[in-house]
């Protein structure tokens, strides 16, 4: 009996390991798999930067010539970038001449020996960093145009409260997330002397390189992701309810709301400090569009509202002192990344809240129960 004992428990013991391996197997989540051709071509033509009818993309298909401006084709032609990354035998970190129109950001664009080879971007502000892999080709094109130094420049040697004609909005461009997530690192936003500011957002280990979150061809995010930590997120609309222990910054009373509720509500305080230097300091009242170039306008019926034959280019503001202009940089710059609560909620709150305590030294506003993220 003994001699067949043996043999039944090597294949008890044999089956059961094989069974703790199938459940576990089972038990644990599947590893990511890479998309198909199909599903990358799919998501890419789903995506903004496939869209041929694009106003970043058309802009220029009535100027006579044809072309995109080489300051502007780095980002809004495959062309362009292409001649940016020196793929095309240019010089690197330059576009050499304008590009042609018509063109989309395509594969290759992004998959290309030069690209996949690059590991710094070259900031606005003249900062130059080391970006990971997944990060740098993003970057280049999503950080805007300006940074503090056109800001701290176009004000030097002028008097803080003083309207001068040598002054007009300057304009942080659009889509610039991937500045903000850098903040002070790469200067995005106008800093104010004597403050120290966030830099880099460091999220979870897995979640740092803007792919990460983004999928790479489509751009969406997937908020099942966000959802294994975030438990109150189950779409993409509850991505703004996140909010990790902090204090209340906008100081309404209220620390449940998302992050993102603390940013908007100083954004709102902003712009009615805004409102209210150009009123009394500049006695030019000012109103803003964020869909209507050039965004700032003169408030010509002093109702504090934009209306259709206020917001025109031949209305745009003109009165212009150094501390209205710092302030609507700020402003706008907020406005220019949606996403911003997520990229780098502590630099808007801290940016928004020094522009506010910068109105407030000269016009009666409420900033007593705001706190300053440090």
């Amino acid at each position: 009996m003994k001699k067949f004992v043996w043999p039944l428990l090597v294949i008890f013991f044999l089956l059961g390991g094989l069974a703790v391996l199938l459940i576990g197997k089972v038990a644990l989540p599947p590893e990511p798999r890479p998309e198909t051709v199909e599903e990358i071509s799919n998501n890419w033509f789903d995506s903004g930067h496939s869209d041929f009818t694009a106003e970043a993309f058309v802009h220029w298909d009535e100027d006579e010539p044809s072309v995109v401006p080489a300051n502007c084709a780095k980002c809004h032609s495959a062309y362009g970038y292409l001649d940016y990354l020196g793929q095309d035998g240019t010089t690197v970190n330059v576009v050499d001449s304008n590009a042609q129109t018509g063109s989309v950001v395509t594969c290759y664009t992004c998959h290309n020996p030069a690209a996949q080879a690059k590991t710094t971007a070259l900031f606005p502000s003249g900062v130059e960093l080391s970006v990971p892999s997944q990060s740098t080709n993003c970057v280049e094109c999503h950080q805007g145009t300006m940074s503090r130094v056109n800001v701290e420049n176009a004000v030097a040697g002028l008097q803080e409260d003083e309207v001068s004609e040598e002054l007009s909005f300057i304009n942080v461009h659009y889509k610039i997330g991937g500045a903000v997530r850098y903040g002070s690192e790469v200067q995005v936003g106008y800093e104010y002397p004597g403050q120290t500011y966030a830099g880099f957002y460091e999220h979870v280990n897995s979640y740092q390189q803007c792919t990460d979150c983004h999928n790479p061809h489509s751009t969406e995010i997937d908020p099942q992701e966000c959802a294994v930590c975030h438990s109150q997120v189950s779409d993409l609309a509850d991505l703004s309810s996140i909010r990790m222990e902090s204090p209340d910054y906008d100081g309404d009373g209220d620390k449940s709301e998302g992050i993102s509720g603390e940013v908007d509500t100083l954004h709102d305080l902003l712009y009615e400090g805004i409102q209210q230097y150009a009123s009394e300091v500049l006695d030019a009242p000012i109103i803003y569009s964020s869909t209507t170039f050039p965004y700032w306008f003169a408030d010509t019926n002093g109702d504090g509202q934009g209306g259709e034959d206020e917001l025109t280019f031949g209305n745009s503001y003109a009165n212009w002192s150094p501390r209205l202009l710092k302030a609507t940089y700020n402003y706008h710059l907020v406005v220019k990344d949606p996403g911003g609560y997520m990229h780098n909620g502590s630099y808007l709150i801290q940016i928004m809240h020094d522009t506010i305590n910068d109105l407030a030294s000269v016009v009666s506003l409420d900033t007593s129960g705001l706190i300053r993220p440090e």
